[in-house]
């Protein structure tokens, strides 16, 4: 980046991740970067600060899918919300954003019902468009579109100007209790500690309760936090049930080719993990 001179580039957040770190563990700084663009899962609240008041780089959030070739939204604020406080336009900033020119969106209930768009309901989010897939090749899987709308494997919600913002993938969502729980919420709240260095929240069964959320994280080089202490750290970050049940240190979690956190390979290496509180 340095040789090349960048100004502006994309990745998902665990590519910066890595990053961050080297350039924090060797004391650099980025003298050309300006701006980046992050995508392919949620960017945590504390990446976006260090980018920003640490480095002096703007960071925008988009969201897409192969299937839509691929961009779907970019989050970049309207001209009324450059005079909010600082803490309201985060809370923008770390939305997906609004919908390209050519893409449609809604979110839908268990019924297929539309939902508002009032930023707080959330459901399933379908997409259409011309250059949104209408069938995949030699029509595996059958038809996927319903009533001529992609359904992306997102829940998601979208407010009054036409943000969108990602809760959790659907086969990601935690149901304990009957209530849901965002495995995103979760994850971003280990990763403001300033000891861990990647985190991944899954579900675990519960016989009471069906599932409870359990937080898995590496740490950073040399840093220590326990199990207790970093639970203590949700307390007045996320409703009390909400609080992961346990803390499972590992020396990596596991990372697809494109650099997304592979939570089936993680489900498979936890199968004989039981959750202490079961």
């Amino acid at each position: 980046m340095e040789g090349e001179k960048v100004t502006f580039a994309a990745g998902v957040p665990t590519v910066w991740q890595m990053l961050l770190g080297h350039v924090a563990q060797n004391k650099l700084k980025f003298s050309t970067l300006k701006r980046t663009v992050i995508g392919g899962s949620a960017c945590p609240p504390a990446m976006i600060d260090t980018f920003r008041n640490d480095y002096g780089v703007d960071v925008l959030h988009a969201w897409g899918m192969t299937e839509m070739s691929p961009l779907g939204t970019l989050c970049t604020l309207k001209e009324k919300h450059r005079e909010l406080p600082e803490d309201q336009q985060m809370a923008l900033r770390l939305k997906q954003g609004r919908a390209i020119f050519g893409v449609d969106m809604k979110i839908v209930g268990a019924n297929g019902e539309e939902l508002p768009w009032d930023g707080r309901t959330y459901g399933d989010l379908y997409v259409k468009g011309s250059w949104i897939l209408d069938k995949y090749f030699k029509g595996e899987g059958g038809d996927p579109l319903r009533d001529g709308w992609f359904p992306t494997g997102d829940v998601a919600t979208i407010d009054a100007d036409g943000f969108m913002q990602i809760t959790d993938r659907s086969k990601d969502v935690i149901k304990s209790g009957g209530e849901w729980i965002s495995s995103i919420d979760i994850e971003n709240t280990a990763m403001a500690h300033p000891a861990v260095a990647m985190a991944a929240c899954v579900g675990m069964p519960h016989p009471k309760w069906d599932e409870r959320p359990i937080v898995v994280v590496t740490l950073k080089p040399g840093a220590e936090v326990t199990r207790d202490e970093l639970l203590a750290f949700y307390e007045g970050k996320v409703a009390k049930w909400q609080v992961p049940d346990d803390v499972v240190f590992v020396d990596s979690i596991p990372i697809g080719a494109t650099g997304k956190m592979l939570k089936t390979k993680l489900r498979e290496q936890l199968k004989d993990y039981k959750l202490p509180t079961a």
